[in-house]
């Protein structure tokens, strides 16, 4: 008696547990991406982004001012002086412990002297604070300090500012963002339309091979992409289509239309056959059901596709690597665009982090603007 109206199936903690499962592994991600793009790179590279809002200890590399600098090096009882603070100002960080060489950075403690021979000698306070004496005029550079430093939670626009307004940074970002939709949105409608039409006619009207052609889309589910993309380009170069906008609308199209008649396909079948035949008695066409009846009542599934394909799309590296060319840089998409600030930057990771979280933000609105759908298109046909 669990299975009946009212009661509870025994196994609805596992679904539940599931499912919070599956929110958890999609966002700690996301919420670790954008955490990170508001963090510095000394703290990216220090510690975990759920550990951002814990004091940390970092090794770092400080150096006082350059004694040669005018005004900086001054003669106080007979005695050359330089001080200052290690960070510029005061009560960044706490320094716990610090050394002048790179392999004994806890020989001395804050508030400690050094000596660093030729009588010279170094005092450290833990706020950042120095005093670097000399009995003698101290020239070149200035002394680097290395030291374990607690350093309190910092996040900052400073990366977003450097993404969205450096001037070596917005002409690429913005173009590779206008050129994503581009491939985008057509890539997401054109298939749409065919696959309507496909799936109306796989589901209502009855021609020879009908089992055969719904069998043939199941089956081109499974197929891999990567089987298609060479002879595919080779297809395009053949007929003249080359590597463009053209070329890779098609590509999204073709490998995306299976699981848009699928899709569609099984959603329309559950539709009430008494619309379809009432409206045939009327003298209605099938364009005129299908465009008057079955398009609107389809919308939930139409809707739960098209977010599939534009998160598709909009995060394809592959096949835009293929079927664009992007040596110029003038079709370059955003996943290919976050390649390149990976090359140039190398280990920016905040830079990285922001341009990522920048690229997923419109698949973000897309996805909860349409969600409602999605959810009304996967469960279509379960109940009636």
């Amino acid at each position: 008696m669990d299975n009946i109206a009212g009661k509870k199936s025994g196994l609805s903690w596992a679904v539940n547990l599931s499912v919070a499962l599956l929110v958890m592994l999609w966002l700690f991600p996301t919420a670790g991406l954008f955490v990170s793009s508001f963090r510095t790179a000394d703290q990216i590279s220090s510690n975990g982004w759920w550990q951002s809002l814990f004091v940390s200890e970092q090794n770092v590399v400080l150096r006082s001012a350059d004694p040669d600098d005018e005004g900086v090096q001054l003669l106080v009882d007979g005695v050359y002086t330089v001080q200052g603070n290690l960070y510029g100002e005061a009560g960044k960080s706490e320094i716990l412990v610090w050394g002048t060489t790179s392999r004994e950075i806890d020989t001395y403690t804050a508030g400690e002297t050094a000596d660093l021979g030729d009588g010279e000698t170094i005092t450290v306070q833990a706020n950042g604070d120095y005093v670097w004496t000399g009995t003698t005029e101290m020239t070149g550079r200035g002394q680097r300090v290395f030291a374990t430093a607690a350093t309190p939670p910092e996040f900052t626009f400073e990366n977003y500012r450097n993404m969205l307004f450096d001037e070596s940074n917005v002409e690429g970002m913005a173009k590779a963002f206008f050129n994503t939709l581009t491939v985008t949105i057509p890539a997401t409608i054109i298939p749409i339309m065919i696959a309507a039409f496909a799936a109306y006619a796989l589901a209502w009207m009855d021609f020879p091979g009908r089992a055969i052609l719904v069998a043939i889309v199941v089956g081109l589910l499974v197929v891999p992409l990567q089987l298609a993309l060479i002879p595919l380009l080779r297809l395009h170069l053949g007929i003249g289509i080359g590597k463009g906008y053209l070329g890779v609308w098609l590509a999204h199209t073709g490998f995306g239309l299976p699981l848009a008649i699928y899709l569609l396909r099984n959603y329309m079948v559950g539709l009430p056959r008494d619309i379809i035949e009432n409206a045939k008695v009327d003298g209605a066409t099938d364009f005129q059901i299908f465009t008057k009846i079955i398009l609107p009542l389809s919308f939930p599934a139409l809707a739960s596709f098209a977010i599939f394909q534009f998160l598709w799309t909009w995060n394809d590296l592959l096949v835009a690597k293929v079927f664009l060319i992007d040596s110029t840089g003038e079709t370059t998409v955003m996943t290919n665009q976050i390649v390149e600030l990976l090359g140039t930057r190398g280990g920016n990771w905040e830079i990285l982090a922001t341009a990522a979280f920048v690229s997923i933000s419109v698949p973000l609105v897309v996805f909860f603007a349409m969600q409602k759908y999605l959810v009304r298109g996967l469960l279509a046909g379960s109940v009636k």
